[in-house]
C-alpha cells in the first residue's frame, strides 16, 4: 500500500519532512451554481471536524458532499434496499461499536465448523475472508522485483533507481524526525515543569514572560506546533512518533530486500491456488487500522450517539482482507475482487494502490469481471501528488488507453476549504483517469477497539464515494452499475475556481483540468438525478 499510505500528520508533517426498495418522490432541485460561494474564514468547529465530508457548501461554505442535506430533504424516513459493499482493505475490527450491525453475513455458511459449507472454495468465511492469513508486514512491490534478482525484467532498473533514492530518503526522515521528537519532549519536560502540571494550555504558554533561556526556546518550539495545527505538545509528540513508527516500518520491512513477510504458503505468482488465508477478517494489531477507518466513512451506524456517521445507512460491509503494511499483491486483488463479486457484492471499495504491478492483468480481468457482473469498483487515486495520466498508478482499468469496464471509477481527495487549497496537497490527479474528487483530508471515523480518529488520504475519498454509491444503490435499485457511475460523475458540484495542484502553490490550474468530470461528489445532487434516471 505505498501510494496510499494513510496521511496521519497532515501539514504538520510536511512542514517537519521539507524541512528535514421504491423510487423516493423527488421535491428538490439540484444544486448547481457554486460560483458566488463566500469561503469559510472561521477555524471549523470540532463538530464540522468530525462531519465536514457531509456538509453542504452552500449552507456551511465547507465543501462536503450535502450527505445530511439529502437525508433530511430526499431520503426522510423512506425504506431502501440493504447494499452489499465489500472493502478490500486491510482488517476490519468487526466487533466495532459503531460497526457490528452493519456487516455482511455468509447465511450459508456455519461458523467455526472447519467446513466450506456453501462450497464457494472459502471455509468459515462468515464475514468476508482474509488473502494474508496471520501476515502484516510486507516489501515495497519494486522491492520484490529486487529481491527477486531477474535483471531482465523491464521494470528492474526503474526499481534500482527508485530503491536507492527511497532508502536514501527515509534514512534522512529517521534522523530528522528523531531530532524533532527530542526537541518537542524536552520542550514539553521545560513546561510541565515550569507549570507543575502537565495539561497546560495555549494560552498559559502565550502567557509566559521569562529570562530564562531553556524555558525560551520551549515556548518556541511549543508555539511553533500551535501554528502548525497542533492542540498541544502531547500531540505533536503522539504525530511525531508515529511517523517514526511508519519510517521504521518503511526501513525495516517495506524496504529490507530480504524481508520474508508472506505466510500463507501459496506462491503469489500462481493464481491457480485460491483457498489460502483463512475466515479471520480483524486486524492482527490495533494499529491495523485502516480498514476500520475505511469501513466506517461509508457505513458507521447514523445517529446512534456514538462516534462517527457513515455516509450510507442500509450497507452490509463484506471485509476482505488484502492489503498488509507495505504493498499488496496482484493475486490476492484478483482474488478478493472475484471473490466480493461471486459472494454478493454490488459495490466493491479498493483504497490501496501502488506504481508496480507485474500481474496487472489479473486485476484488470477481476475489474472487468466485476463490470460484466454489475459491481461498481471505486478505486483511490494514490497520495503522491501525481498526475496519473502519466505516471503508472494501479490497479487501473486501462489497457493502451482503452477501458475495460465502465463501473470502475476513481478518485482524488478535497481538503475542507472551499477555495485554491480545495484539493489535499497529497492529491493524485488526472484529467483522463481520475474521474472525481471527494472529501479525504482530515475525515474522522472508526478505529479499532471501539475508538476514532482522524485521517487524511485518497483512502479515505474513495469510501465517501463508496457510500454515495450506496445510497444510490439502495434507493434506487433498479440502476445498473454503469448508471450509478455516470450519475456520480454527471450530478457533483462543478467546481470553477483555480486550484493548487500536487501542494505545489506554483502550480494553479482550474479544477476543471484535473479529473474527468470536473466535479465533486454531491450526495443530494445524485439522489435527485438518480430519481429522474430510474423513471
Amino acid at each position: 500500500m505505498r501510494t496510499l499510505k494513510t496521511i496521519t500528520a497532515s501539514a504538520f508533517a510536511a512542514i517537519l519532512i521539507s524541512g528535514c426498495g421504491g423510487t423516493a418522490e423527488i421535491l428538490a432541485t439540484p444544486v448547481e451554481n457554486i460560483d458566488n460561494t463566500p469561503l469559510k474564514v472561521s477555524e471549523l468547529t470540532e463538530a464540522e471536524k468530525h462531519n465536514w465530508g457531509h456538509l453542504d457548501l452552500v449552507k456551511d461554505t465547507i465543501p462536503g458532499m450535502s450527505v445530511d442535506k439529502a437525508y433530511a430533504e430526499i431520503i426522510k424516513n423512506k425504506k431502501g434496499k440493504k447494499v452489499i459493499v465489500a472493502v478490500i482493505d486491510s482488517g476490519i475490527d468487526i466487533d466495532h461499536e459503531d460497526l457490528d450491525d452493519v456487516l455482511w453475513t455468509n447465511t450459508k455458511e456455519k461458523p467455526n465448523n472447519g467446513k466450506d459449507d456453501d462450497g464457494n472454495g472459502y471455509v468459515d468465511d462468515i464475514h468476508g475472508w482474509n488473502f494474508l492469513g496471520d501476515g502484516y508486514d510486507e516489501q515495497l512491490e519494486f522491492v520484490r522485483i529486487l529481491a527477486a534478482g531477474d535483471t531482465s525484467n523491464p521494470d528492474y532498473s526503474r526499481a534500482l533507481s527508485e530503491y536507492d533514492k527511497e532508502y536514501q530518503k527515509y534514512a534522512g526522515y529517521k534522523g530528522n524526525y528523531e531530532q524533532i521528537f527530542q526537541q518537542i519532549k524536552s520542550a514539553d519536560d521545560a513546561l510541565t515543569k515550569h507549570f507543575g502540571k502537565k495539561d497546560y494550555t495555549k494560552e498559559d504558554v502565550n502567557a509566559i514572560k521569562t529570562d530564562d533561556d531553556t524555558l525560551k526556546q520551549a515556548v518556541q518550539v511549543a508555539q511553533y506546533m500551535f501554528s502548525n495545527g497542533m492542540d498541544s505538545l502531547a500531540d505533536a509528540k503522539k504525530e511525531i512518533s508515529n511517523g517514526l513508527e511508519s519510517i521504521n516500518d518503511r526501513l525495516n520491512y517495506n524496504l529490507n530486500k530480504t524481508f520474508k513477510g508472506r505466510v500463507t504458503g501459496d506462491d503469489p505468482n500462481d493464481l491457480s491456488t485460491t483457498s489460502y488465508g483463512n475466515g479471520n477478517v480483524k486486524p492482527v494489531k490495533k494499529s491495523e487500522s485502516h480498514g476500520t477507518h475505511v469501513a466506517g466513512i461509508i457505513a458507521a451506524e447514523r445517529n446512534n450517539g456514538k462516534g462517527a456517521n457513515g455516509v450510507a445507512n442500509n450497507v452490509a460491509i463484506m471485509s476482505i482482507r488484502t492489503v498488509p503494511n507495505g504493498d499488496e499483491y496482484d493475486k490476492d486483488v484478483a482474488l478478493a475482487i472475484r471473490y466480493a463479486v461471486d459472494n454478493g457484492a454490488q459495490i466493491i471499495n479498493g483504497s490501496f494502490g501502488k506504481s508496480y504491478s507485474p500481474h496487472s492483468d489479473w486485476v484488470r480481468d477481476a475489474i472487468a469481471y466485476a463490470g460484466k457482473k454489475d459491481v461498481l469498483f471505486v478505486h483511490a487515486a494514490g497520495n503522491d501528488s501525481k498526475d496519473v495520466d502519466t505516471e503508472p498508478n494501479f490497479p487501473d482499468d486501462n489497457v493502451n488507453g482503452q477501458e475495460v469496464s465502465d463501473t470502475y471509477i476513481r478518485v482524488g481527495a478535497l481538503a475542507p476549504k472551499y477555495g485554491s487549497g480545495l484539493v489535499a496537497g497529497f492529491s493524485n490527479y488526472g484529467k483522463q483517469n481520475v474521474d472525481v474528487f471527494a472529501p479525504g483530508a482530515k475525515v474522522y471515523s472508526t478505529t479499532p477497539e471501539n475508538e476514532y480518529d482522524t485521517k487524511g488520504g485518497t483512502s479515505m475519498a474513495a469510501p465517501a464515494v463508496a457510500g454515495v454509491a450506496a445510497l444510490i444503490r439502495s434507493y434506487y435499485p433498479k440502476l445498473s452499475a454503469a448508471q450509478v457511475k455516470q450519475i456520480l460523475m454527471d450530478s457533483g458540484l462543478a467546481v470553477k475556481t483555480k486550484v493548487v495542484v500536487g501542494g505545489n502553490t506554483e502550480d494553479v490550474r482550474p479544477f476543471a483540468d484535473i479529473s474527468k468530470s470536473s466535479k465533486m461528489v454531491n450526495a443530494y445532487n445524485a439522489l435527485i438525478m438518480a430519481s429522474k434516471m430510474s423513471k
